[in-house]
Parts: structure tokens; sequence; C-alpha cells
């Protein structure tokens, strides 16, 4: 096998939705790098791939620049590494990413065997448009925070795709339906390709209510389709209004804010927040 970094992409939940590349790449490589050591060892032992006394390395967030070195040392000694996330695309919400920056900054070459993504299943079968997507990772933990990311990506003209733990889903969602829209289509994808995977669709404020009265467990990948400005009411633009006033902003900056989430003029929009601030007294 070549020399350089090869990327592997590994199942996200069913173990046979692995390329043929991907196994002879793990059968051939000289050292093996993983983000989970025995998730790759109980897959290669699940399709006869032999370890055969090569090096099987941990290389994770917490693993540091020292097992990078030594990776990147191997190449330069004309080896060939093969790394694998714990599950799904390598480089996709993956900490191989710096590996991968490196590996190229130093001359090597880099290739990937492509392969299973969460992000793209769910998209797929999310019953939402596909022409045009836009995958946007994790959302911040914090209510303040996640809400202005969900501001910032609120006037893209795009399917919106989130990875979200299950212990913040509901709350996601409902700080998605304040920010974005209730009334925008949307899809929680659970488990996908597992025993137990569920899609469930409608509106934003539909899926926060069900999400809010069931706990939704697993891995989880929500989407939001592309708003529509021009369908904002009233109700809306009180609702977005309310939540950034709740959140400690002046009048100001929630107009500012608003104006650009919904599309409506920016001294229609300050002039409610006035009204509205002063009602919360403000």
């Amino acid at each position: 096998m070549p020399a350089g970094l090869h990327l592997v992409a590994t199942p996200i939940g069913a173990a046979r939705d692995i390329t043929l590349r991907a196994l002879d790449i793990l059968a051939s490589a000289d050292v093996l790098a993983a983000e989970d050591t025995r998730s790759l060892r109980r897959l290669m032992e699940i399709h006869g791939v032999a370890l055969a006394g090569r090096p099987l390395v941990a290389y994770h967030d917490h693993s540091g620049e020292k097992t990078r070195a030594r990776l990147l040392a191997a190449m330069e000694e004309g080896k060939s590494v093969a790394y694998a996330p714990e599950a799904g695309t390598a480089m996709v919400s993956d900490p191989g990413f710096d590996l991968a920056r490196s590996a190229q900054a130093a001359g090597h070459a880099v290739t990937s065997a492509p392969g299973a993504s969460a992000a793209i299943t769910a998209l797929t079968l999310s019953g939402l448009p596909t022409d045009r997507f836009l995958f946007a990772g994790f959302l911040p933990a914090t209510a303040s925070k996640r809400k202005t990311a969900l501001a910032e990506l609120s006037e893209v003209p795009a399917t919106l795709v989130f990875y979200e733990s299950p212990h913040r889903i509901a709350a996601a969602l409902g700080d998605a339906a304040a920010v974005l829209g209730g009334d925008r289509p949307a899809a929680v994808c659970r488990e996908l390709t597992k025993k137990f995977q569920e899609v469930l669709t409608g509106t934003l404020s539909e899926l926060a209510t069900i999400a809010a009265e069931r706990k939704l467990k697993g891995e989880i990948v929500f989407l939001v389709g592309k708003g529509n400005s021009e369908k904002i009411n009233q109700s809306d633009t009180d609702s977005l209004l309310q939540a950034a006033l709740s959140e400690g902003q002046s009048v100001r900056d929630t107009a500012d804010q608003v104006s650009a989430q919904t599309g409506v003029k920016r001294r229609a929009v300050y002039q409610r927040a006035l009204e509205l601030a002063k009602e919360r007294g403000t």
C-alpha cells in the first residue's frame, strides 16, 4: 500500500455498511489509527481482518500532539497509516481533521475511502430538499449560544443538518422553533441503520413537542427545511423578539437580529421591540 494517510469511513450502525476498499485498506496498512480502538478491533473481527501484530494507535480529542507526531513519523518512514473514526466518515465532526491537515502540510499523500455518513443518510430519509444543504455539526450546549448560532443560520437558503445529543435534542428543537420559526418543516432521525431506527417528520413546533413529551435516545441527526421570510407573521416576529429580549439583549440588538432573521424592515421590528420591552418593564 502506498505511503501516506488513508482515511477510512466506518459503519454508523449496521456492520455490513463498509466498503470492500475500506476492508482492503484495513487489511494492508502498516499502521492503524482509530478514534476508538475497541470499535475498530470489533469491526475487523466481524469482517475477518487480522491485526497481525501491526500497531493499533488510539487517536482522539485527548490523545494530543505526541500521537500525531508518531503517526507522521511513520509516514515519513514510508509507511502507510489508516485512520478510522468511531463511526461514519472521517473528518466530519471527527478528530482526524488535525491529523489529515498535518499530513498534507508535511507533504504526505492523503486519500479517502468514502462510505457511511449519518448526515447524508438522514438527509436522504428526511423528505426535505436535498439539492442544497448545510451541515452545521453540533449546536452549542448553552441556550444563549445555541440561539445565536441558529440566528446566524436563519437566512441560509438550504436544508440545515445538525448532530445533537439525546440529552439536548428537546431544548435544541425548542430553541430552533423559537428562532427559526415553528412552522418550518423539519425531521429528527435517530439510530440510523440500527434496529430501532426512527425518522420523525413535521414542523419544528411539532417535533419540539414530541421531544419534550418522550425521551429520544441514541445517535440523533435533526434537519430543518428552508424558511420563507415572506410568510413570517406578527406572531412569529413577536416570538423571536420575546426570545431575544429574555436573553437580556438590548432593544437595538434585538431589532437587528430579528430583522435579519425574518426579512421584516428594521424600523417596524424596532418599534415592536420597544413595545414589548415596555410591557416587560425592561
